[in-house]
């Protein structure tokens, strides 16, 4: 009868365990100085190795060379507990046997000593499983157990365990294992099992199981089910639906290109090739995981769960960002992520996600934003724009008028003749038309415009943004009056201001801040000195 890999190939002593030093040199020592606790808890993710380890301590303590490290594997108490029928090692499965009543039957169990072997050695199983009721009634025995008996309790989820158990016991934390480690075995097995597989396959594989021996030697089981003695990386991920290092860069360019129409085009195919898109998205949110690590930690490191020629991929790829953008693109990664969980609409959510990352590639640092106004951070400041010269030299100003000059020193004329022909460009000839009869004048940084109220309908604000940042060369904000020439006047009549308000807004930094944020307002000048 056919065996699979994981069984087949299970550790039978603590020299041929893979990973886990600390429990394996912390059991080894223990027995060799031959003291032995009568309870221990083994935790930690699954397919990490608590039930092998559980199994070896039995052999090491029950073995006729022993208690010994090293059990021979040849006498019968060995040859049992590696078949899983000793008498002297009761393996429970705690998810099926969780209620007092079978606690109760352990308890008495253990007031007989073995029946041949030197040690009686309980094994629960998932012993989170087990009831409040029914670990109260194992309570006592667990903390005063007969000398010939040893409990050993495997668990995944340590914390349902109750600290009236754990304290009585001593408590071991298995780590996932490193993925270089899962390889190294994986190749080795397929050596023994004459099977063909390159290191990009092996490492697919690896990849599978996450830090669990079991669960990467089960995808190598369902690999050679499929694809037969000879391994083909492709095949193998298409087996188990992962993503190609190739697919996933596909998001990586259109970031790069900022091309959200590749975007969607992506989650098209996601959807036409019935992919997963939850899992989609949560490889996505693994791939730029590791950019970032690629970017912070170089090519050829432990950190990241990939094959050599794979991580020097990832390390070219990470070169083209930064790491805040990086950050950004996995945080943004992981929010779809946990919002596909819930959506009944999941392709809308993904695309939605994905436009945001291009979006988000967009964004400027407030740091530099900040150092672009001049006022720190910046060794060289940016240079001003120099004034464009006006088409027709305006009449001088009253003193009184000082704060209503234009920022830039364009006239109302020139405004006029600038957004005109900005409109006829950008195709709007109406819109043109109407601000051919306007008056336009800067104030603060706003422009103003007064129309006659026969152009109302022309007057579109969104279409004037537009123009306006056309000819500006940059988004400022508008004002729109529709009226007579009495209006018009009002608008060319000077704002008056106190002298702290002049000399504020004529200040170089502050006029550089509002080109910067043309949405801004200064509402309130107030002296410190008053």
């Amino acid at each position: 009868m056919y065996q699979v890999i994981a069984r087949k190939y299970r550790p039978q002593t603590f020299a041929e365990l893979i990973g886990q030093e600390h429990v394996r040199t912390t059991l080894e020592n223990a027995i060799a100085q031959r003291r032995i606790a009568h309870g221990y808890i083994l935790s930690g993710q699954r397919g990490t190795g608590k039930t092998t380890v559980a199994r070896i301590l039995a052999r090491c303590l029950n073995c006729v060379e022993g208690p010994t490290k090293s059990p021979c594997g040849k006498c019968s108490s060995c040859l049992e507990v590696t078949a899983g029928n000793s008498p002297d090692v009761i393996e429970i499965d705690a998810a099926s046997n969780r209620g007092i009543n079978e606690m109760r039957e352990l308890r008495e169990n253990v007031r007989y000593r073995p029946a041949r072997d030197r040690y009686k050695v309980f094994i629960v199983d998932e012993a989170h499983q087990i009831t409040s009721e029914a670990f109260n009634a194992l309570l006592k025995t667990l903390e005063e157990p007969p000398e010939w008996v040893v409990f050993v309790l495997c668990t995944t989820e340590v914390h349902k365990i109750p600290t009236t158990i754990a304290s009585r016991c001593q408590q071991f934390s298995f780590r996932s294992v490193d993925f270089a480690e899962v390889v190294e075995r994986m190749e080795w097995i397929a050596k023994q099992e004459d099977i063909e597989a390159d290191a990009e396959t092996l490492s697919v594989l690896a990849q599978a199981g996450e830090g669990s021996v079991r669960d990467s030697l089960s995808a190598l089981d369902q690999a050679i089910a499929c694809c037969g003695l000879k391994l083909n990386a492709q095949e193998v991920r298409g087996l188990l639906g992962a993503f190609s290092l190739d697919s996933l860069h596909q998001v990586t360019q259109a970031l790069s290109t900022e091309d959200s129409r590749r975007m969607l085009d992506i989650v098209m195919e996601l959807e036409r090739n019935g992919r997963n898109l939850q899992h989609f998205c949560r490889e996505l949110a693994r791939y730029f995981r590791n950019l970032l690590v690629a970017k912070v930690a170089g090519a050829n490191t432990r950190l990241i769960a990939a094959s050599g020629p794979e991580q020097g991929r990832l390390a070219e790829i990470a070169a083209g960002f930064s790491e805040e953008d990086l950050t950004r693109y996995l945080q943004l990664t992981l929010d779809i992520f946990k919002d596909l969980q819930f959506s009944l609409q999941p392709r809308l959510h993904l695309e939605i996600g994905l436009l945001r990352l291009i979006q988000a590639g967009r964004l400027l640092p407030i740091e530099e934003a900040l150092a672009n106004l001049g006022g720190g951070g910046s060794s060289t400041p940016p240079k001003p724009t120099p004034p464009r010269k006006p088409a027709s030299t305006p009449a001088p100003a009253a003193p009184s008028a000082k704060l209503s000059t234009t920022m830039s020193g364009v006239a109302s004329g020139d405004w006029r003749e600038r957004i005109h022909s900005a409109l006829l460009e950008l195709e709007m000839p109406f819109t043109a038309d109407a601000i051919e009869h306007s008056e336009i004048a800067e104030v603060n940084g706003e422009l103003h415009f007064v129309t006659p109220e026969e152009f109302k309908l022309a007057m579109n604000e969104k279409d004037i943004l537009k123009g306006v940042q056309k000819a500006a060369g940059r988004p400022m904000r508008i004002k729109i009056t529709m009226g007579s020439p009495a209006a018009t006047a009002a608008l060319k009549k000077p704002v008056q201001a106190d002298d702290a308000s002049e000399r504020a807004l004529a200040h170089p930094e502050v006029r550089r801040f509002q080109e910067m944020f043309p949405d801004a307002q200064v509402r309130v000048v107030r002296n410190l000195k008053e």
